[in-house]
């Protein structure tokens, strides 16, 4: 597979998604142990679902930056993160991120794209605040999110119902203020 290093960290680096990944990202996407911590284990992908999606993703969406997660000792893709519904006259968006490959769960990946994302918006897209959900039980990924600034500000309770049971989401944000890191290593200037 071929993938283009758009964003360099330390252990990874974020590369515009790559269409010839559509079954691997259809994997993980049936997969529950990665939707029911994203929401969508109610949810079937089909491969031509996820084609379309990747579409969607690749053509220049204006609203919308999405990355594949790339292990640069291995160079393979490990998951995906992404800025959605991109307001540049608020200078505010969405994070969405999951880490698929099982094997690079809780070893820190996730942090470094989300710092690395995190820094292309705020010093790159002039974002001001970047915001997330995430579900109450998601304990890896509340703990990740602070140790990069999040803040809670609020909850939807009981919003979320998977596998029998209803799940307060938690709401994040963190604000360019808050952000002061350089993560980006192949940054120019």
């Amino acid at each position: 597979m071929k993938y283009f290093k758009k964003l360099i960290g330390e252990n990874i680096y974020l590369s515009p998604l790559n269409s010839q990944d559509l079954e691997k990202f259809v994997e993980w996407l049936n997969d529950f142990e990665t939707t029911d911590y994203t929401g969508r284990s109610s949810t079937l992908t089909t491969l031509e679902d996820e084609k379309q999606y990747l579409e969607k993703s690749t053509i220049s969406n204006t609203n919308k930056r999405q990355f594949g997660i790339i292990s640069s000792k291995e160079d393979i893709l490990i998951g995906t993160i992404g800025l959605h519904d991109i307001d540049y006259i608020n200078r505010k968006a969405t994070l969405g991120i999951f880490i698929g490959d099982k094997q690079f769960r809780s070893k820190g990946y996730g942090t470094e794209a989300i710092k690395l994302i995190l820094d292309f918006g705020f010093n790159y897209l002039n974002l001001n605040n970047i915001k997330l959900d995430l579900m109450e039980f998601n304990e890896r990924a509340l703990k990740c999110y602070k140790k990069c600034g999040f803040k809670e500000y609020g909850r939807r309770r009981k919003s979320v119902y998977i596998n029998g049971k209803y799940y307060d989401t938690i709401c994040m944000d963190i604000l360019s203020c808050e952000f002061k890191e350089n993560y980006i290593k192949n940054k120019n200037i």
